[in-house]
């Protein structure tokens, strides 16, 4: 389906551009623990765009229900887990760290989804 890849290449767009802003543009302003939570959140970010993008092909084989499952929970993980990293890398406020867990496990029902896509394809 082309929204994951659109949603996949826009994620994975915004953790280049989020990466590199952490690597360049947070140096001086924060101290490293919030350098290395915005890192690993612009790093779990790319994972999850490239895990879209696998939605996508899936979707494109006919992977039924399961694949947008994956996809949802794959942008619902992205928003919770890296988006509550961001906001601590940026602020140092911990106030968010209660959803970071929730967002890890929707990434984990994302992958749990995929691969029952994977497993329901049919071989061509």
């Amino acid at each position: 389906m082309k929204i994951w890849l659109v949603a996949g290449a826009v994620s994975g767009f915004l953790s280049v551009a989020l990466g590199a802003f952490a690597a360049h543009g947070l140096q001086s302003r924060v101290g490293p623990a919030e350098i290395t939570a915005f890192e690993t959140g612009a790093r779990y970010q790319m994972y999850h765009a490239l895990a879209l993008i696998g939605v996508a092909w899936i979707a494109a084989q006919g992977g039924g229900i399961s694949t947008a499952v994956a996809g949802w929970a794959f942008v619902i993980g992205t928003i919770l887990f890296s988006g509550s990293l961001y906001y601590l890398g940026l602020t140092g406020s911990r106030a968010l760290v209660m959803i970071t867990p929730a967002g890890g496990l929707a990434f984990m029902v994302g992958w749990a989804a995929l691969a029952a896509a994977g497993y329901s394809l049919k071989a061509h």
